[in-house]
């Protein structure tokens, strides 16, 4: 079972909605240590003051703002605390916005809401309030010592989700990365904007997340999988490869939309993990032995669906 990792109150208004927090995100990131090829033992990492190569003690260290190389402001936990906000257990919403307002750029961790003791009523009427009018909640929330600016919206499921935010003055702005400034100069005609609309919607789909896997995780699971059973793994050397000239652009937008075109539609369909029942064949009968070698006449195709 899950465990809520805070509890608190939703406010809006003179409303408040007690609820727990519970992480949405489960990452399945592979992890490794770090060993000793020799040994392989585990490396420990160590606290080193280089000017003297002693280890240095947790209660030792302080926290230090560089200003400039090796020039810093050393600043004490006790004064970083009187800045600390209010370890309020309250998620504040301060507006109701539009979904798609909020850019997906602002959104950092995913969090479901659920209904505290006694906040089953309230905590249902703001998830039916919110769908019914398409809002989200902006809020701020102080969660491990930290200010956080969320957003609350209805989900599906009939939960309530959270989202930590990142501050507008947190994002790089795109025009900050020089090759963005050229796009600018560029000229996209008519004839080709039609062709990749084209192939935008012949490639067009319902989402379904269940259909993307994370590939590159599962294969290095099967790798150490096969490591440790005793395989020897032999790597092979990367190819070098020429770089191919940049293709013309309307050629590779025609042969992309003829390559999307001649799929089947049955590839888009959702797989069911069942083979495609084949057709039976048609037994054979005493008249059709005896009928000559001829070129059989062609039969009407049927109107039901195999």
């Amino acid at each position: 079972m899950a465990r809520a990792i805070w509890t608190g109150t939703i406010s809006f208004g003179l409303v408040t909605v007690p609820v727990k927090l519970y992480s949405a995100v489960n990452r399945k990131t592979v992890r490794f240590h770090q060993l000793h090829r020799s040994t392989g033992s585990r490396i420990a990492m160590r606290r080193v003051d280089p000017s003297t190569e002693d280890e240095v003690a947790y209660e030792d260290i302080v926290k230090g703002y560089e200003l400039s190389p090796d020039r810093y402001v050393v600043v004490e936990p006790g004064e970083l605390e009187t800045l600390q906000p209010e370890k309020g257990r309250t998620i504040d919403i301060l507006d109701f916005v539009d979904l798609a307002q909020i850019d997906p750029v602002y959104y950092d961790h995913q969090y479901y809401l659920a209904p505290g003791t006694g906040g089953a009523k309230p905590y249902r009427l703001l998830l039916e309030a919110m769908r019914e009018t398409g809002k989200v909640g902006i809020a701020t929330v102080v969660i491990r010592s930290k200010e956080q600016l969320v957003a609350v919206r209805p989900m599906e499921g009939g939960v309530l989700g959270m989202a930590t935010m990142v501050f507008a003055d947190e994002l790089v702005e795109p025009k900050r990365i020089e090759e963005l400034a050229e796009l600018g100069d560029i000229e996209v005609n008519q004839r080709e904007l039609a062709i990749a609309q084209q192939l935008v919607e012949s490639l067009a789909a319902d989402f379904d997340p269940t259909a993307y896997k994370d590939s590159y995780r599962e294969d290095v699971l099967a790798l150490i999988e096969r490591k440790a059973a005793g395989e020897e793994i032999a790597v092979q050397p990367p190819i070098e490869e020429d770089q191919a000239p940049a293709p013309d652009l309307m050629a590779a937008l025609k042969a992309s939309l003829d390559a999307a075109k001649a799929k089947p539609t049955a590839a888009k369909a959702k797989p069911t993990g069942k083979a495609p029942a084949k057709p039976k064949a048609k037994a054979a009968t005493a008249k059709d032995a005896k009928a000559p070698a001829a070129k059989p006449a062609p039969r009407k195709r049927s109107s039901a669906k195999r």
